[in-house]
């Protein structure tokens, strides 16, 4: 097994193979499993889950995977999220922000909205379980309006692929992950900016907009923030090989 998920490019493919065996029910189920993965398709679909923050996240196929460097923007979250805050994970997939932020503070009221109805239902498998509220709709209109004014911690994990990027992603994103999680608009930065245009009018006095991108992009994203009435800062990592960029309201 572990052989045949080489040949097909798996890096890890001893851990890999470790997850689907654990994973399979029988030796029938495994097989499938194994093709599954040798076919191209994200080990997180295949398993039905994602290792996220040490925390274990419920993953459907068509659900945008979690990826270890966004571990980042969770840790910079927890610095600004105390006992009461009102978290908002928006664009949130399968929920796994505001689940990781939940985890390090437990003391919040929790919402997680997406616009993709398949993202909703994982996301719900993931929120709510833990008491917090999910909502389907595109940005802000998923929101209730009694949140406006009040969100004290704002997570927007946008997509951020350049449009003409895209082809040249890996083909576990680019074949197995709806494009709308992945394309960014031509400089990948449409989406914060409708994101960012109304963070002042949804953030609490102090309250704070937090978002990936990369290194490249991210003085744009900072500018992007400071005409939306925002104090940008930039945040990296260099072991996630992470950054984010981080709007607060004064």
């Amino acid at each position: 097994m572990v052989s045949t998920l080489r040949a097909a490019g798996c890096v890890f493919a001893e851990d890999e193979a470790d997850l689907l065996i654990a994973a399979a029910r029988d030796d029938a189920e495994l097989t499938h499993m194994v093709a599954q993965r040798v076919a191209g398709l994200p080990i997180e679909h295949i398993v039905g889950y994602a290792d996220f923050c040490g925390l274990r996240i419920l993953l459907d196929p068509g659900v945008f995977v979690p990826r270890r460097r966004t571990e980042h923007l969770v840790a910079e979250a927890l610095l600004r999220t105390h006992p009461g805050s009102i978290v908002v994970d928006l664009c949130c997939g399968s929920g796994a922000l505001g689940v990781a932020v939940h985890a390090g503070q437990p003391d919040i009221t929790l919402f997680a909205a997406d616009l993709d109805p398949i993202a909703v239902a994982c996301a719900r498998r993931n929120v709510e379980p833990i008491g917090g509220h999910v909502t389907q709709g595109d940005l802000y209109a998923a929101l209730p309006p009694s949140l406006r004014g009040r969100i004290d911690v704002l997570l927007s994990n946008v997509p951020y692929v350049p449009t003409d990027e895209i082809p040249f992603l890996p083909a576990e994103a680019r074949l197995h992950e709806p494009h709308t999680t992945l394309d960014g608009g031509t400089d990948g930065l449409a989406i914060l900016r409708q994101v960012a245009g109304e963070a002042s009018a949804w953030l609490a006095p102090g309250g704070t907009l937090l978002t990936e991108t990369t290194e490249a992009q991210a003085p744009v994203a900072a500018e992007i923030l400071t005409a939306a009435g925002l104090t940008p800062r930039i945040s990296t990592s260099e072991e996630l090989y992470a950054t984010a960029v981080i709007g607060t309201k004064d």
